[in-house]
């Protein structure tokens, strides 16, 4: 793709950024670790707007929430104190399975959703932490939820607004409550077939108070599995009910069959990953399954 771009540019800020990419009339690109834009090869782009020193690379507590810029690799997420301490650090293993080594100190969050890819690491963790992403424009920012901004990533709805910022609440905390992030892919370092993220709390009973389980690469876009979720409110988590539960996601979700699995394959494995993920987050609670 790169031998029909005509120009490049680094705008220095947001604002500088958005004009470029108004100018550039729908064959503006915009990069960051440029990981998926090179996988993509476009042959349609003439401009590339680099925006690693447009100021969205960082990691800051705001509030009762946290703020990543759009720019913070995947390395800057493994290392982060603060991702660390987030969620019992769900985002920062979900970083730490983003590739290989050279891939994830180039690859950034903001890159990896705007990306819109059903496999995207990121966005499973992301989903059940309640994510919202922060988009800016010529009008201003708005918030938007990351479930909405994942299904319309891949088409021209946002063409002339930028991703910046993505907002994490504090998640639920106190004890009994765990997260899990599992993924397979035909190499360590390959795109996931399936990844799974999930969050669980448990009472002193071995009774789910909550849980929320998210799935990539099983449907157009990243999901949350919804029916799954409710099925276990209330109830004591045992291998019955991780049983239900695998059934239920793999009836929730439309995986496709590609080069790299089949649509029973991703749907049996989304099944199988579940269940490791809600049995990891029990195991710290102490309930025997």
């Amino acid at each position: 793709m790169f031998d029909k771009v005509e120009a490049f540019y680094r705008p220095a800020n947001v604002r500088e950024a958005l004009r470029l990419l108004h100018s550039g009339k729908g064959l503006a690109r915009v990069v960051a670790g440029g990981t998926d834009v090179v996988v993509r090869g476009d042959d349609s782009v003439r401009f590339l707007i680099d925006i690693t020193h447009a100021g969205l690379s960082y990691i800051r507590r705001r509030g009762t929430a946290c703020i990543i810029g759009a720019t913070t690799t995947m390395a800057e997420l493994e290392a982060s104190d603060v991702i660390q301490a987030l969620a019992g650090g769900l985002l920062s293993r979900a970083a730490r399975y983003c590739g290989s080594a050279l891939i994830r100190n180039m690859a950034t969050l903001g890159g990896n959703m705007a990306n819109g890819s059903p496999a995207a690491d990121m966005a499973t963790p992301l989903l059940v932490l309640d994510a919202t992403m922060v988009m800016e424009d010529s009008k201003g920012r708005r918030e938007l939820p990351l479930a909405e901004y994942l299904v319309a990533a891949r088409t021209s709805r946002y063409a002339k607004a930028l991703l910046v910022e993505v907002v994490i609440p504090d998640p639920p905390r106190g004890k009994g409550c765990q997260w899990s992030f599992q993924k397979l892919g035909r190499t360590a370092v390959d795109i996931s077939l399936v990844n799974v993220s999930a969050g669980l709390q448990l009472d002193s009973r071995g009774r789910v108070k909550w849980a929320r389980i998210a799935l990539g690469s099983v449907a157009p876009a990243p999901m949350r599995a919804p029916r799954a979720e409710q099925r276990m409110a209330g109830r004591t988590l045992d291998q019955a009910l991780l049983a239900e539960i695998g059934a239920e996601v793999a009836r929730e979700v439309s995986p496709i069959s590609d080069a790299r699995a089949s649509a029973e394959y991703r749907r049996e494995i989304c099944s199988v990953l579940t269940r490791r993920a809600l049995e990891e987050c029990s195991a710290p609670a102490g309930c025997s399954l």
